[in-house]
């Protein structure tokens, strides 16, 4: 893989789990409205996507008031869970830290809010490897909308050619493709490796350390 002056991540299921929080957040916000409660496997196959992109597409109901009722139910509980609850994967640490030592910068993208992430990152002492989080508060129009890393484009001020998406859903492949950047994909989630087969990738990875040797110059 060549070397790329600038890479971000998403974060759920790319560089941290927060798996429980966010299952008990959805079921709380789903019995809140009176909607069934979806089990464990049904809340994993949508983290990554935004939450009330998720409420529509498990429940159907597409009232704005209903989707804004759900993301506050959720945040009330899974909010302080996220924050102390969530791991990163393994290898996340020992990635982040080895490119930033090499000098390349570093950011995330993620429809997490960014808060969220800071703590998290702050929690594991990584927080000066990145230059910024860009969550979602911080764009109008989510993934697979191209906002969030052409925002982070702009903000490194760094070329298309030397800059990096790093995924772990076709909505984060979708997205670096529609942003006209290289995507990698990391299967730390539900997704499997042969549905990015549509989406031009420069690596599939199994895992985190995989990755991080790919990145590796001369591996």
């Amino acid at each position: 893989m060549k070397a790329y002056r600038a890479i971000c991540f998403d974060f759920d299921y790319t560089l941290g789990d927060s798996t429980d929080s966010i299952v008990a957040g959805f079921q709380y916000g789903f019995a809140r409205l009176g909607q069934p409660v979806p089990d464990r496997e049904t809340v994993r196959g949508t983290i990554g996507y935004l939450l009330e992109d998720a409420y529509e597409l498990l429940t159907g109901d597409g009232d704005p008031d209903h989707k804004a009722q759900f993301r506050a139910y959720f945040l009330e509980v899974a909010k302080p869970r996220q924050r102390e609850e969530t791991t990163l994967f393994p290898g996340a640490a020992e990635l982040l830290r080895g490119l930033h030592s090499r000098g390349v910068r570093l950011g995330i993208v993620s429809t997490k809010t960014g808060e969220t992430i800071e703590y998290i990152m702050d929690r594991y002492g990584l927080k000066d490897t990145l230059e910024f989080v860009i969550g979602s508060y911080d764009v109008t129009r989510h993934k697979p909308h191209p906002e969030g890393i052409l925002k982070a484009l702009d903000r490194m001020g760094v070329s298309k050619e030397e800059f990096l998406y790093c995924g772990d859903t076709v909505l984060d492949a979708e997205a670096a493709q529609r942003a006209g950047v290289d995507f990698a994909a990391v299967l730390n989630g539900t997704t499997p490796g042969e549905d990015f087969a549509p989406w031009p990738c420069v690596q599939i990875a199994r895992d985190l350390p995989e990755l991080a040797r790919a990145l590796t110059p001369n591996q």
